[in-house]
């Protein structure tokens, strides 16, 4: 089967189960406990990376889970493509995630997401949003002693790029005095962004040794991106040197957007 073939198919793939998982967890949203939503959620998900790899031919190993602790954790990973948090949910139970508001508006995503319990931020109030996520979504998140998922770059970014980091993933690392687990990848190369077109061949997703709770801001900044963005352009030499995507050299020397 051809690249564009796999791409219709699994675009076709990808929203028949989205819809059939979006209207079928629509009781769920009736139930008290999340715990029926959320095994519902990472069914939804081991299916799509299932037909990313039947389907799509993109072949995602999932490194380093031994890095991940026993009790909860904040995950912070690179955000190249849509399918990062299939990978993500597909591996980690009960996983609660920090999302900007704009997600809330589609009718069926809003209220799937508030009983998934995720982090919403006010993409416009700036500290004092901050300080509300802070005293409460974080707080039930803490209590029931979730993982919590962060993008720390707040943007999908064209593999071999990078945003400018943001504190939001240092409050939460402060409040929550729980270990930070980098997450690096480069399944942007075969899934790129939010693109159509869909390029068949292996990437990695690599859960990083934590950083754990007490340092200092700037200190934990530098350290989270360090790690993070020198594994991720290492993977892309990989793919280079493998001859499995002859121009991911060359994408790894993007620079900051």
């Amino acid at each position: 089967m051809t690249a564009t073939l796999r791409s219709i198919a699994f675009r076709a793939s990808y929203w028949l189960a989205s819809a059939f998982f979006a209207i079928t967890a629509l009781p769920l949203l009736l139930i008290p406990h999340r715990g029926p939503l959320m095994a519902w959620i990472q069914a939804y998900t081991k299916v799509m990376v299932w037909s990313m790899r039947h389907i799509g031919g993109i072949r995602v190993h999932v490194a380093g889970r031994e890095n991940l602790p026993d009790g909860p954790c904040i995950i912070a990973a690179k955000h190249q493509s849509w399918g990062d948090g299939f990978v993500m949910f597909a591996h980690v139970p009960d996983l609660a995630f920090v999302t900007g508001d704009h997600l809330m508006r589609y009718p069926l995503l809003g209220p799937i997401l508030k009983k998934m319990g995720a982090i919403v931020v006010d993409n416009c109030g700036g500290a004092a949003a901050r300080g509300r996520l802070v005293a409460s979504e974080l707080e039930k998140a803490k209590s029931a002693g979730r993982s919590i998922l962060i993008y720390p770059e707040g943007h999908l970014s064209p593999v071999g790029t990078q945003h400018r980091y943001r504190k939001g993933v240092f409050h939460l690392y402060e409040k929550y005095g729980v270990p930070v687990v980098p997450v690096a990848t480069d399944l942007g190369l075969r899934w790129p962004q939010q693109e159509k077109k869909l390029h068949p061949g292996p990437c990695s997703v690599e859960f990083l040794p934590a950083i754990a709770p007490g340092l200092e801001k700037g200190e934990f900044m530098e350290m989270l991106e360090g790690k993070i963005e020198s594994r991720s352009r290492a993977l892309l030499h990989e793919q280079a040197f493998n001859g499995t995507w002859p121009h991911a050299r060359s994408a790894s020397l993007g620079g900051v957007n």
